[in-house]
């Protein structure tokens, strides 16, 4: 069976069961819809948080990015599953505790401000929506290269995908999918590497066969013969300086990410918030401790592959047949600029002859080493699966901003629970359609606009979460004062730099774009702690709210009632001395 009937198999496989599994999971209230009647078991919203964390970025770029940037490209690595462990250690659990639907909930309910929940709807909307585009375009290229479908065609059909599982079974219909999309992406992942491993070092666990080998001398020495870096030696590409302030600015933005926080709020309890945090460390970290073995891997692979061939070698091996393959789509290209014979890959890519996309790294693998046709479907499979999972969850994000936030908090409080799920329901279709718009026409900016992303969300809702939870004396002016300052902030500086080209940089000690935001998160600590000083305590009830977010407490000993008539659930008499002293 040729490698394109069977992806197309695996393929049509795979998303009849996301089918079948939307259409077992239908609901018919919006708490199923948003957060899935908080009933998922930790270790499945553990995986399902995994799958919706390892995005197209994740599955395509990552080993690519560490691939060329070398120990620089640590940074993501770092700053990504760093982040995830301050969400999961410093956020999550209290989120889940304080029980609503959404991040702008949190923000709208903790600072008692309907503006600061327009203000955080609008932000999640926004980092949300330039999430989702970027994965549908994930969808497309995927298709175009492993089935020869037009792009427009791939985004379509991931579209239709989509909105089947989402329009029905809302978060409930999501997690069960990305359950099983976590499994698919993480196998398409391991298969490859386990492989490679055992090809070129011999040992099949990869993080112990490109540690404990010559690999990576040997891809040193190649490196330094074609007048690049050593592939290990550090801060090459990106000054000290920049490079903590990237991985912090990646912390801080992953802590923030709003269809990441969402998560915890599906699950019964707090213990079940925390377990599913670890379950999803350790997923997330089977892909994420792989990634830098593939890139080294690959890298060699083909550097000895191509460096130093002619062209009509090349045409004429069938062992390099994956290469013409791969400048058909353009990620791989291949011209003899010198003339002198011989192509050769040069540091400056002006007069390099071999050009390498970073998304070639994880897809061309199988394809490169010669592994058997069905590991080249099931990545296929795996790439389509890691864009799915994380544009459906962003896409209910995006959903519920809109609908719950924005709808049903602020222009229709009277909204019974049947206009609501219609509400949710329409703007599923509707955003779908922008996302596949953007997929197929995408911004020429794409790249930047991810760096926007991060910024944005960490310089402006890890701070009035972080605070929210832990400083019972900021307050709504406080909040809103350090959110807009940061987000102004990071905003003026990633549009001057990238988008009007003006160097900011040598006046922040040499912090670039990627890394601004981590600025903007202290100017928005600052100035929320520093106004919250100066302006009136918040109400006493939300003071207590937060005390009953914050210190752990048996509360099945105690018995509950409403707290001020909405739906917090507190202790009567919380707050008193006695209480107080038998909480701590």
């Amino acid at each position: 069976m040729g490698v394109e009937t069977l992806t197309i198999s695996i393929i049509i496989l795979t998303f009849g069961l996301y089918f079948a599994i939307g259409y077992a999971m239908q609901v018919k209230d919006t708490r199923g819809f948003y957060v899935a009647g908080q009933g998922i078991p930790a270790i499945a919203n553990g995986a399902a948080t995994a799958a919706d964390w390892m995005s197209a970025a994740s599955f395509l770029s990552m080993a690519g990015t560490v691939a060329f940037l070398g120990y620089d490209g640590t940074i993501y690595l770092l700053g990504w599953t760093g982040g995830y462990v301050l969400l999961a250690l410093l956020l999550a659990p209290y989120l889940r505790k304080f029980g609503k639907y959404t991040l702008p909930d949190f923000v709208g309910e903790r600072y008692y401000s309907k503006a600061a929940r327009a203000l955080a709807a609008g932000v999640t909307i926004f980092i949300s929506l330039t999430y989702i585009a970027s994965q549908m375009r994930g969808v497309g290229i995927i298709f175009s290269r492993f089935l020869d479908l037009p792009i427009e065609w791939g985004v379509g059909i991931g579209m239709v995908v989509i909105a089947f599982f989402a329009i029905l079974g809302g978060m409930k219909g999501i997690t069960w999918t990305q359950v099983v999309q976590c499994a698919i992406l993480l196998t398409a992942y391991l298969v490859p590497a386990i492989a490679l491993s055992l090809q070129l070092t011999g040992n099949p666990i990869p993080q112990l066969g490109f540690t404990f080998s010559d690999l990576v001398p040997k891809l040193n020495r190649l490196q330094v013969e074609l007048g690049f870096q050593e592939y290990v030696a550090p801060f090459q590409n990106k000054p000290l300086l920049d490079v903590l302030a990237i991985t912090c600015t990646l912390m801080l933005g992953t802590a923030g990410l709003p269809h990441i926080i969402v998560r915890f709020y599906t699950v019964p309890s707090v213990r079940a918030a925390r377990y599913s945090a670890f379950w999803a460390l350790v997923f997330i970290s089977l892909l994420y401790t792989t990634a830098p073995a593939i890139a080294v891997f690959a890298k060699y692979t083909i550097l000895n592959a191509l460096n130093g061939k002619t062209l009509t070698e090349i045409q004429s091996d069938p062992d390099l047949a994956w290469a013409i393959s791969w400048q058909k789509t353009g990620l791989l290209g291949l011209q003899d600029k010198d003339q002198d014979g011989k192509l050769q890959l040069r540091p400056n890519s002006a007069t390099s002859d071999i050009r390498i996309e970073q998304d070639i790294i994880v897809l061309a693998n199988p394809e490169m080493t010669h592994l058997p046709t069905i590991v080249t479907a099931l990545v296929a499979a795996g790439g389509l699966a890691a864009a799915l999972s994380t544009a459906s969850g962003l896409l209910l994000v995006i959903t519920s901003s809109i609908s719950h936030d924005l709808y049903y908090h602020l222009f229709n409080p009277q909204a019974n629970e049947k206009q609501r799920l219609f509400v949710s329901r329409l703007v599923i279709f509707l955003t779908v359609l922008i996302a596949g718009y953007f997929g197929v026409n995408p911004f020429g900016f794409v790249a930047q606009m991810v760096t926007f992303t991060f910024g944005l969300a960490a310089a402006s809702f890890f701070p009035i979460i972080f605070l929210g939870i832990f400083d019972k004396r900021t307050t709504k002016v406080g909040a809103m004062s350090g959110m807009v300052l940061g987000l102004v902030f990071t905003s003026t500086f990633i549009l001057l730099e990238h988008f009007c080209k003006v160097s900011l940089a040598p006046y922040f000690w040499g912090i670039s774009a990627e890394g601004i935001g981590v600025i903007g998160a202290f100017l928005n600590f600052i100035t929320t702690f520093g106004v919250s000083r100066l302006t009136a305590k918040p109400p006493e009830e939300v003071q207590q709210l937060v005390e009953f977010v914050r210190i752990p407490r048996n509360l099945r000993l105690v018995p509950r009632t409403p707290f001020n008539q909405k739906n917090y659930l507190l202790p009567p008499g919380y707050g008193s001395s006695t209480e107080q002293q038998r909480a701590t």
